[in-house]
């Protein structure tokens, strides 16, 4: 049995910080971040909103265009690294927003790979035989964790939720296969110091604000452009694919010239290649579902069609899937 992709939905913030706002907040400027990162504006929530008002919204969504009923979900798997609360889980609190009664679920922390982990336990439960309608949600409130301070980190990154439903296929389309990597070795060069059961928060924590995104940029970088491209060809020769054979790439949007590395080694061209990171900038685990509802909304998607997802991520974890759409 084989799981597919059957609804799609996604859900953006409206409030748009665009380069110039940013410009406002910390020593930089509009072209230094469109020339580094491809960025030009993202999205955050209002006060009072968080990752589990978007994942309810987005999930609504897609419960409207599949035509269930929130008691028809068997499983929530929310993909993010910013909770509503450490426990109980976004899943939760999406659930009992929805109504979904009958439906169990859990959180899954995979950062910027996140939604691919996620994707692929939620495919496993359904080609198990014992579930058949699976919500998986990518979504992330990353302005909850960014210090408006350091220009290096709060300038990529924006809000914003996507989801699909997974159900079991009814023909020869669904998840083909996926390749998932985790070096824990990379940890030191992108996290966050505190608030974890190591640091507990503290008033010397906060201080020193160690409750927000850290990174090394360029180490991250130099590892994130080989590691995104090498899965995607591993993935495409595992399956005797070439890039001609994909019809859509859908890279998360971390960075636009590691998306184009990554393309120009893989071999496709801008027509293949899903690029909205200008709009969004990194919205972590909601990036991939994010630009797989927008593909399919502007009819880039079609029966049959192969599609290649690939990100790289915190972990480090890095990974990529192949789908027959």
């Amino acid at each position: 049995m084989k799981s597919a992709i059957t609804a799609t939905a996604r859900y953006l913030p409206e409030r748009i910080f665009t380069n110039a706002d940013m410009e406002k907040l910390v020593d930089t400027n509009d072209e230094w971040i469109r020339t580094r990162t491809g960025i030009s504006e993202r999205r955050f929530v209002v006060p009072g909103q968080a990752t589990a008002d978007m994942g309810t919204r987005v999930t609504q969504q897609l419960l409207e265009r599949s035509g269930y009923s929130p008691e028809e979900i068997d499983v929530i798997i929310v993909a993010t690294i910013t909770p509503d609360l450490l426990f109980p889980s976004t899943a939760a609190l999406i659930q009992n927003n929805l109504g979904a009664k009958n439906a169990w679920g859990f959180d899954l922390s995979g950062a910027c790979t996140g939604f691919l982990f996620a994707l692929e336990t939620g495919a496993k439960l359904v080609e198990s035989g014992k579930y058949s309608k699976v919500v998986v949600i990518g979504a992330d409130t990353m302005s909850s964790i960014l210090n408006f301070e350091d220009r290096n980190t709060c300038v990529l990154f924006g809000d914003g939720a996507g989801a699909v439903l997974l159900e079991p296929s009814l023909n020869q389309s669904g998840i083909i296969d996926a390749k998932l990597h985790l070096d824990g070795s990379g940890s030191k060069y992108l996290f966050m110091p505190a608030g974890g059961s190591l640091k507990p928060a503290s008033a010397e924590t906060v201080a020193n604000k160690e409750h927000y995104v850290q990174q090394d940029g360029k180490a991250v970088f130099k590892v994130a452009a080989k590691g995104m491209a090498d899965v995607s060809l591993e993935i495409l020769e595992r399956n005797n694919f070439n890039g001609s054979d994909v019809t859509l790439f859908i890279p998360h949007q971390a960075n636009k010239r590691i998306i184009d590395i990554t393309s120009k080694r893989c071999g496709f061209h801008e027509d293949q290649v899903v690029i909205n990171i200008g709009k969004y900038g990194n919205t972590t685990a909601g990036t991939i579902p994010i630009g797989i509802d927008e593909s399919v909304e502007k009819g880039k998607l079609r029966s049959g069609d192969l599609l290649l997802l690939a990100a790289f991520g915190a972990g480090y974890s890095w990974g990529s899937m192949l789908i027959r759409w």
